[in-house]
């Protein structure tokens, strides 16, 4: 069985801030945006009651889905920890660290931890740090390579 990635998708909770985010922060190019069939999108997800609309963007290889639900009403703001079980996180590659960081903060986007160099593996030598969207709790790494 031939399996490829297709898409992460990011549950968010301001679409027009998310998108407007991933374009002009990360450099991603929006290919659609619409609200979805909700008697189709609650078969899928297995949700009653779903209404969502999505933004489907591309980055190079990279595309996201982002969703922004309006119902049910019940919905719940999940934040975990980054050793919390189900906790995702989107990596980036960034010239500069210090001036994503920066440029990052306009956006409100908060670091969870401080900036560090990885010690070990694939990244060794690379600073990095974990960034959260206070709106959504979506994570964010940005890693800037070893030189």
């Amino acid at each position: 069985m031939a399996v490829t990635v297709n898409h992460t998708g990011i549950t968010v909770a301001d679409l027009d801030h998310s998108e407007a985010m991933f374009q002009q922060l990360f450099g991603f190019e929006t290919l659609s945006r619409a609200a979805r069939d909700p008697e189709m999108i609650s078969r899928v997800t297995g949700v009653p009651g779903a209404r969502v609309e999505v933004a489907y963007m591309r980055n190079g290889a990279a595309t996201v889905e982002l969703l922004c639900y309006s119902a049910p009403g019940d919905r719940a703001d999940f934040r975990p920890r980054a050793c919390d079980l189900g906790s995702l996180h989107m990596g980036f590659n960034v010239a500069d660290l210090d001036e994503a960081v920066s440029e990052a903060a306009k956006w409100s986007l908060e670091m969870m931890g401080e900036i560090a160099v990885v010690n070990t593996g694939p990244n060794r030598g690379a600073r990095i740090v974990y960034l959260r969207d206070p709106r959504d709790g979506v994570v964010l790494e940005l890693i800037e390579p070893a030189p």
